[in-house]
């Protein structure tokens, strides 16, 4: 197995990287721009833009990636509302030229999806269920998810899954349960909304189910997340009585109130029966987690 990992300097990416070390499977780790990532050794690191068909192409040529696993991406939703051509060149169009080129040398190409493919009105989602996209960024990895579905090509695998937390090393963004610890301790004023419900993931366990899925050289979709759904103020909450900090200040919302350019999906969550059988995939609760942050 030799892995290539676009995003490596993302928190996903950084946990990736950390388990294959361990593991001692060869990998290259790429983002573009420098290394963040001090756990990563340069040796093994080189940066890349997921745009540039010809960095790509020398790329792959060169490392011959047996597997290729996808975090590269867009996250912000509102950004990729307000920027579609951006969002749609960096989701979708580039995730072709990655899957090409996967393609061209017989490698497993993962790609990294979202519960957002998801309209949110029926929650825990299986496989199987319909994709119902309500904004451009949700848009965007549909596109990429049906790029794999209808090639002829088999060889891929795509990972779907819920708010990413963890801790990593100069990440450029943070994640809600990191955020919530810190505004909580601070005792600061949080508004926070109690009609969308999610599945926090923890990054090690998501990085580790990649890394299994090329291990097992399975196919198809698989949704991975955390094994609870709740709503946005539960996990606020959760934080605040593991770290007894004070609810205080700690107020309900609506998302009607937050007026946001994108429109997000009620409620997720997942099925997790496949994950559970095909990978043997045990995800840690919210609560197991916590002081690991």
């Amino acid at each position: 197995m030799r892995v290539l990992i676009t995003g490596s300097n993302g928190l996903l990416g950084q946990k990736i990287v950390k388990q294959l070390l361990r593991a001692n499977i060869p990998f290259l780790a790429t983002s573009k721009g420098e290394n963040r990532n001090q756990d990563c050794p340069s040796e093994s690191y080189a940066s890349l833009d997921i745009c540039n068909e010809n960095e790509i192409n020398e790329l792959f040529k060169e490392f011959a990636p047996t597997h290729v696993i996808h975090t590269a991406a867009i996250t912000n939703v509102d950004y990729c509302e307000l920027n579609p051509e951006e969002c749609n060149e960096v989701n979708y169009l580039a995730s072709m030229k990655l899957f090409e080129a996967a393609k061209q040398i017989n490698a497993h190409f993962q790609l990294l999806s979202t519960d957002f493919v998801f309209d949110g009105l029926k929650g825990n989602y299986s496989e199987e269920d319909a994709v119902g996209p309500l904004s451009i960024y949700a848009e965007s990895k549909v596109n990429a998810e049906k790029g794999l579905i209808q090639d002829e090509y088999s060889n891929w695998s795509i990972v779907r899954t819920i708010i990413v937390y963890g801790i990593g090393n100069n990440l450029s963004r943070s994640n809600i349960i990191c955020w919530a610890k810190d505004a909580l301790s601070k005792g600061q004023e949080m508004n926070i909304v109690d009609d969308q419900f999610r599945a926090p993931t923890w990054a090690d366990d998501l990085a580790w189910a990649c890394i299994q899925i090329c291990k097992l050289n399975k196919t198809g979709k698989f949704n991975i997340s955390g094994p609870e759904t709740m709503s946005i103020y539960a996990i606020v909450e959760c934080v605040a009585k593991h770290f007894m900090f004070s609810t205080e200040k700690l107020k309900k919302s609506s998302s009607a109130t937050l007026n946001q350019p994108a429109k997000r999906p009620p409620h997720t969550g997942f099925d997790l029966s496949k994950a559970r059988k095909e990978l043997g995939y045990k995800p840690k609760t919210l609560e197991e987690t916590l002081d690991l942050i």
